[in-house]
């Protein structure tokens, strides 16, 4: 079982943190992000630099809510003063990306292009044509947008060809034999 609520998430230099009733709000050069906390199950404090958070009882809803809490704490930190970034790569013959304006606009061998709006707080860069790199403070945003964006053509086993994550292999399947 995991432990890591125990361990308190340290404030880096330029981001503040701070705890108003029900709200924790964390402040870096990247932006403001919030989260709601949960005051029945855990306690949270900000000590000389460190956030810690602790559970209020042994049963299980609050030592789960406890690790959970500080994952999402960390997260907050993490992108007010680091950020998260997805990067897309697009595979197949004619497939591409543009950016017009806030708007993604991409080709992926439908009878339509397809107009994808940028959310707020998102960055979208196209290097090339073939390559979408996403990235903001807010890491379950970010992550959304990769997602919407893959689910308009996923890889598909034979040639992979589609929108996939960089990171991500596609086990690919034989063809048919003669």
């Amino acid at each position: 079982m995991s432990r890591v609520g125990k361990y308190p998430v340290e404030l880096p230099q330029g981001v503040s943190v701070t705890i108003e009733g029900d709200v924790l709000s964390a402040k870096g050069k990247l932006g403001e992000l919030q989260f709601t906390l949960s005051p029945d199950l855990v306690d949270t404090t900000v000590e000389d630099g460190k956030v810690v958070v602790t559970p209020k009882a042994t049963h299980k809803q609050a030592r789960m809510m406890w690790g959970t809490t500080r994952a999402r704490i960390n997260n907050l930190v993490k992108g007010v003063s680091v950020g998260f970034s997805k990067t897309l790569d697009i595979v197949g013959v004619g497939y591409r990306a543009s950016l017009q304006g806030t708007n993604l606009l991409i080709s992926l061998g439908m009878s339509h292009d397809i107009m994808y709006p940028v959310p707020a707080g998102i960055t979208v860069k196209v290097p090339s044509p073939t390559q979408i790199e996403i990235s903001g403070a807010d890491k379950q945003v970010v992550g959304q947008v990769a997602a919407e964006i893959r689910s308009f053509r996923k890889p598909e086993p034979y040639k992979g060809k589609g929108v996939k994550y960089s990171t991500e292999t596609i086990l690919r399947k034989e063809g048919k034999k003669k």
